[in-house]
């Protein structure tokens, strides 16, 4: 990983986008405080972030994930109910028991799951993949987020649900004023839910800017052979071509 800096605002997407092995997951660990960078600061506020103590507490309630696989993220031993209240009593202290449980039940029909007392005292295996993928936003909010690291948050659910999904998650966003750090290698998502698009290269991002410049007028050949495996009909063949081109004249 080199040198990586950008500012997540609230109320704003950034769409990271590259491939496998490119540092997109690195970052997202980074933020979560899973990794330290070897230099650098990782700011909340302006402010550098704690590693101990009050400080990284504030700053996990207010920087949560959402994990790429929905099936290995929630413990299947624990009912749905206790996933979000669990958060809950850790951020929120002040709260009874009953108000945790009303604020569980409050969290699951702000991600479309209702009736909540339905879903409230299931296990995970008895939801489908979206549902699941659903509490899992429903448990990040849970601390009271302001921020919201969407590590590849639909690329293993049905291709019919994930449009169900990000909407979900630009609805929260704009009610909430959340920043979302969306990280996909899919541009053509990346367009349609994020204002920004970095495009990571081999730890560097090699292109940056609003996500219909990024898109329509790319400047990196990393990104127009991005574009070019895209399943976008609308710039599918003529980007494709225009690579292509541009390989055979360098060969």
């Amino acid at each position: 990983m080199k040198e990586v800096s950008f500012t997540l605002q609230a109320g704003r997407t950034i769409a990271l986008v590259g491939e496998s092995g490119s540092g997109k997951s690195t970052i997202a660990r980074m933020l979560m405080k899973l990794e330290s960078p070897t230099r650098g600061e990782i700011l909340l506020d302006g402010v550098p972030t704690g590693v101990r103590g009050r400080a990284l507490g504030r700053y996990r309630s207010e920087v949560q994930m959402v994990f790429q696989d929905p099936f290995a993220s929630l413990n299947p031993f624990h009912t749905i109910a206790h996933h979000l209240e669990r958060p809950l009593r850790i951020h929120h202290p002040e709260l009874s028991g009953r108000q945790v449980r009303e604020r569980a039940e409050e969290l699951l029909e702000r991600v479309r799951l209702s009736p909540a007392g339905g879903f409230a005292d299931r296990r995970p295996h008895e939801l489908s993949g979206g549902q699941r993928q659903r509490v899992a936003i429903a448990r990040a909010l849970a601390p009271g987020a302001r921020f919201i690291i969407a590590d590849e948050p639909v690329s293993m659910l049905d291709v019919s649900i994930r449009l169900g999904v990000l909407n979900l998650l630009a609805d929260l966003q704009r009610e909430d004023d959340l920043g979302v750090l969306y990280i996909t290698h899919d541009l053509a998502t990346a367009r349609h839910f994020s204002d920004e698009i970095m495009v990571l290269y081999k730890g560097d991002v090699v292109e940056r800017g609003p996500a219909d410049e990024v898109i329509l007028n790319p400047q990196h050949e990393y990104t127009r052979t991005l574009l070019a495996a895209a399943p976008d009909p609308d710039n599918l063949g003529r980007l494709r071509d225009e690579v292509r081109a541009e390989l055979h004249h360098t060969t």
